[in-house]
């Protein structure tokens, strides 16, 4: 069981700023930006690579849920990332998408 499982069965706290049948989203306990917030499908996804056919509604909510919590948190210019892989820098083997926001980013990234 990952770590994101556990925040989604409620074993481990977190500040949550959306939930719903499909989707949450909380604040990352290690952020890399002054606003960062995980978006993960309650689904266990281990990566996007993974994902069938059968998800396609998945990651369109996953990314029309990041929009609409980024309206809801003010933010106007953010940055959406999903890591792909662990020499992509997933470190957490649930698929998850960033929402980073509150500074410049520069590109290429990383």
């Amino acid at each position: 069981m990952t770590l994101f499982q556990k925040i989604i069965d409620r074993e481990i706290p977190a500040d949550f700023v959306y939930e719903d049948d499909d989707v949450c989203a909380f604040r990352d306990i290690a952020p890399q930006a002054p606003t960062h917030i995980l978006v993960i499908p309650k689904k266990p996804l281990v990566k996007i690579a993974e994902m069938g056919e059968e998800d396609t509604l998945l990651i369109g909510k996953l990314m029309l849920c990041a929009t609409q919590i980024a309206k809801e948190q003010g933010i106007e210019d953010y940055r959406l990332v999903i890591n792909n892989g662990a020499k992509a820098g997933q470190s957490v083997f649930h698929l998850h998408l960033h929402i980073l926001a509150g500074r410049p980013f520069t590109w290429p990234p990383g």
